[in-house]
């Protein structure tokens, strides 16, 4: 990649009108930044920080995310699958990500804090020692989904067949277990 980007900060910048430089950005911060519908197509972000910023419906083809923290931002019907995957490391602190996919990837230790996460395809994801840290996965669907270790315990609205997916370890709340029991539609009194 010819042009190389580093430490820089984009306030406030529309993305959507006015495409962003094909690049590789190291170290850069995107603050109030609106990515919606963006094609962030062969860009690569190192070590960068998004922060309320939208990036709902952004093409992922080829982007290459590593080492990328996200914050507060708003990051409607992402297709992470459709990511160059190589070096692949995300982490989501207060992010809007409903109707986004993660299918079929390996994101072991991510974190995801404060999230909405409603129906989020997890099919077939690695998401060994992910930790969801009250986090709303109401529709979200996990089908051959890998969640050893993962930790559910502060998170809600899930449902998991333990029958379908690997759960080795995962860690529950009581009062999450029900989410693991909703395919026998059973009635639990609390």
């Amino acid at each position: 990649m010819e042009n190389y980007i580093e430490d820089r900060k984009f306030e406030k910048e529309t993305f959507a009108t006015q495409p962003l430089l094909k690049a590789e950005y190291y170290n850069c911060t995107f603050t109030g930044c609106d990515f919606t519908n963006a094609d962030l197509y062969n860009v690569v972000f190192l070590e960068c920080v998004f922060i309320t910023s939208n990036l709902s419906m952004a093409r992922l083809t080829k982007t290459a995310f590593r080492d990328v923290k996200f914050r507060e931002c708003k990051m409607l019907g992402l297709r992470f699958e459709d990511c160059s995957l190589f070096g692949f490391e995300v982490n989501f602190d207060r992010c809007i990500l409903n109707h986004s996919s993660f299918h079929q990837i390996k994101i072991k230790g991510t974190a995801f804090t404060n999230c909405q996460l409603q129906e989020v395809d997890f099919t077939g994801t690695d998401l060994t020692n992910a930790l969801f840290d009250q986090c709303d996965l109401k529709g979200a669907i996990f089908e051959r989904t890998v969640l050893d270790k993962a930790d559910f315990r502060t998170s809600f609205n899930f449902s998991i067949n333990p029958e379908s997916n690997r759960i080795k370890k995962a860690k529950f709340s009581l009062y999450g277990v029900t989410g693991l029991l909703d395919k026998y539609d059973i009635q639990i009194d609390r």
